[in-house]
């Protein structure tokens, strides 16, 4: 009798399907740093080395992370904080103007393992907004907050407060004020603790980037779970309050055990379309690769959107980037160019701007 029930076990062991194994050794990271009409002769030399130095950069501050044994959501946070501090984007320190000369930034964070979320919306003294949207998925009940109250939440749990001239940048200021004279509003006063203006306005090249700048990564750790994050100061003379696709859970970012996602675009269309959650559900239910479901919901179906066709009309463009649970990297867009960046366990850090860089 014991020895029928050890055979029986032992055709149960055999029979029964072995465990996923973690990806251990495999490591992979995806960064964006926005999407739009980036062409080679909107580029000063200077700019493009800039931009390919701070891609590079964030690249490999999240590649050492990952290969020291980080977590994905540790990359992820730590090289957005990076990319918030850094001017040339359109997140933190960098971020476009309000109508009315504000910051307001946008961020959100979410944990692929678990499908924990955190996100924060129009926050004006909260040096890392990419911080206090995991502070929200992992010290509090909720998954977003807004305005006062987040910066409320933020003070509560000591994360760093500035004064929101920390945030002003000149380029910055002089795009808005292009804006305005072209929609024909009113400029508003020079920010609190903004430095005294420059004798001369800055160059066409250097200040009509509006569109230029959000930021974002995606990431795979050791363990094979996966994150994303995506950070911004949303678009340059928007009015009332106006949120996009950055915080919005299923837009602008996604991450679950199969993919992980982060946008950069028009926001209005990456929210209808809930663009992120998109593809992840087309690698989950159609078995696509992360890049075929990627491509069809960016290049296809989102320009295939209805919207105006006017010179001013808003546009259903921009891109995404993402890795997939085997850790491969993903980039696609609807636009000339984006910038972005990835490296892997097995391929080196590559940085690009152009879309025919490949």
């Amino acid at each position: 009798m014991i020895r029928i029930i050890l055979v029986a076990v032992a055709a149960l062991l055999v029979a029964a399907p072995a465990a996923a194994k973690p990806a251990e050794g495999k490591w992979a990271i995806a960064i964006h740093g926005g999407a739009g009409v980036i062409e080679r002769k909107d580029l000063t030399p200077e700019q493009e080395r800039a931009y390919r130095a701070a891609l590079t950069a964030a690249v490999e501050k999240g590649s050492d992370i990952l290969r020291r044994g980080g977590s994905s959501l540790d990359a992820v946070e730590a090289v957005i904080r990076d990319l918030e501090d850094d001017p040339l984007f359109n997140a933190g320190r960098g971020a476009v103007f309000t109508a009315e000369g504000r910051n307001e930034l946008d961020a959100s964070i979410m944990d692929g393992r678990t499908l924990a979320a955190g996100s924060v919306a129009g926050v004006t003294t909260v040096r890392h907004p990419i911080s206090l949207a995991r502070a929200v998925m992992e010290r509090s009940p909720h998954v977003m907050m807004v305005g006062q109250g987040a910066e409320a939440f933020a003070r509560s749990i000591g994360l760093e407060i500035v004064e929101p001239g920390f945030f002003f940048t000149e380029r910055r200021w002089q795009s808005l004020g292009k804006e305005l004279a072209r929609r024909g509003w009113p400029m508003p006063p020079r920010p609190a603790g903004a430095p005294p203006p420059p004798t001369a306005a800055l160059p066409d090249r250097e200040i009509d980037d509006h569109r230029f700048g959000t930021v974002g990564v995606a990431a795979m750790d050791q363990s094979g779970a996966l994150a994303a994050g995506t950070s911004t100061g949303g678009t340059t003379a928007k009015r009332w309050g106006r949120v996009g696709d950055a915080p919005i859970i299923g837009a602008g970012t996604y991450a679950d055990s199969r993919c992980a996602v982060s946008a950069t675009g028009t926001g209005e269309f990456f929210i209808r379309m809930t663009v992120a959650r998109d593809i992840c559900a087309l690698v989950q239910y159609r078995g696509m690769s992360l890049q075929r479901a990627a491509d069809e919901v960016v290049v296809r179906r989102l320009t295939a959107m209805p919207h105006g066709t006017g010179p001013a009309d808003p546009q259903p463009e921009g891109g995404v980037i993402g890795v997939s649970r085997k850790g491969e990297l993903m980039f696609s867009m609807n636009t000339p160019g984006m910038y972005r960046g990835g490296a892997a366990w097995n391929r080196p850090a590559r940085v690009a701007i152009f879309r025919d860089e490949r």
